[in-house]
């Protein structure tokens, strides 16, 4: 067994225009006073981090680490939700999704996927050079539109979807083995990988490759009603990141996993901020302890309710008081006998 690495923070959530939260210094300097040992920094943020020059020089690379080494953070992961996203588009989703990314290739969506796809492989080109392992991502969407089947869908017409998603990630998924570091995919509503099912899909198209990850966030199988701890036995093997993010579902007469078109502060299902919600994270702690997940809990805030400086204040204690310290020994071995196979053998009367 193995003891996680923790607390940290997703920075996307802080980052802003106003001290301390427009630099890395010090949004670093103030996530290290709430407790925080790393962050995970989005890779879009300018303010606080050039992924182009991250990918180019080590020496920019070393410079990011020094600063935030400084207040005694590391970097956990980069991410790159965002252009990650914008390697699968439907054309429904065009407009609203064209705010991802740089204006140059606003209004062009073939220009706009080449520029995510080579975001994504600059992303873990710089996680390569600043020695991460992992990088978060999202997989984006093509069949999304469809997963709910009115009016019934053409025949073939999912199985399409994936095998152009598969088509698309496989190239970067090749980048990251030569970089040796894991695509993360955070399972989620609104990208075709939202649960195992699909998970499972995209990975028999990609050929099992051993670089197609998952970052496990409980928080999004509460909203659609999936057993999140059956879910870290089932994919123990391909969990190499974690969110820490609660949530709560509690479904009316009036609505239930869909909400009604409503806001967030009056659906049935919300994010909340850590301990206000129903996420069991005892047994989640406890489980991937027990699968030997040596990765780190990174508090991703999303609450529909309260201040993100509570919320980040409130979880760096409350991850720092989950984090179980695996033990090296059995509770037991004070009774150890000391036997041997001579004597197991008396002992079954086979001697």
């Amino acid at each position: 067994m193995k003891t996680l690495k923790g607390p940290a923070l997703f920075l996307a959530q802080f980052a802003g225009d106003d001290a301390p939260f427009n630099s890395l210094d010090s949004i670093g300097k103030w996530a290290a006073s709430l407790g925080y040992k790393g962050v995970q920094i989005p890779s879009w943020d300018k303010r606080l981090f050039d992924v182009e020059r991250a990918a180019q020089s080590k020496d920019y690379c070393d410079e990011v680490k020094g600063t935030l080494g400084a207040h005694g953070v590391e970097v956990t992961e980069l991410s790159t939700h965002l252009q990650g996203q914008l390697v699968a588009v439907h054309p429904a989703y065009d407009e609203m999704f064209d705010g991802f990314a740089v204006p140059e290739v606003r209004g062009n969506p073939k220009a706009r996927q080449e520029w995510a796809v080579n975001q994504v492989k600059a992303a873990l080109k710089a996680s390569q050079n600043m020695g991460i392992n992992a990088h978060a991502t999202f997989s984006g969407a093509l069949a999304w539109p469809y997963v709910y089947p009115w009016p019934q869908r053409p025949a073939g017409l999912i199985e399409t979807a994936f095998d152009e998603l598969a088509a698309r990630w496989t190239p970067i998924l090749n980048v990251a083995e030569e970089c040796g570091v894991d695509v993360c995919y955070e399972i989620h509503p609104g990208e075709d990988l939202f649960d195992g099912v699909t998970f499972e899909m995209f990975l028999e198209r990609v050929n099992n490759h051993a670089r197609a990850n998952i970052l496990y966030d409980p928080s999004h199988f509460v909203l659609q009603q999936l057993d999140y701890l059956d879910f870290i036995d089932i994919y123990a093997d391909r969990i190499r990141m974690f969110h820490v993010k609660d949530a709560e579902f509690n479904p009316t007469g009036r609505q239930g996993v869909y909400s009604g078109y409503q806001g967030w502060a009056n659906r049935a299902g919300r994010f909340r901020s850590l301990g206000d919600g129903q996420v069991d994270f005892g047994a989640i702690f406890s489980k991937l302890a027990a699968i030997d997940f040596d990765g780190w809990a990174v508090l991703e805030w999303e609450c529909a309710l309260k201040h993100p400086e509570d919320g980040a204040r409130e979880g760096a204690e409350f991850i720092k008081n989950h984090i179980i310290r695996v033990t090296e020994k059995a509770f037991d071995d004070f009774a150890d006998g000391g036997t041997d196979e001579a004597a197991n053998r008396r002992i079954l009367g086979l001697s």
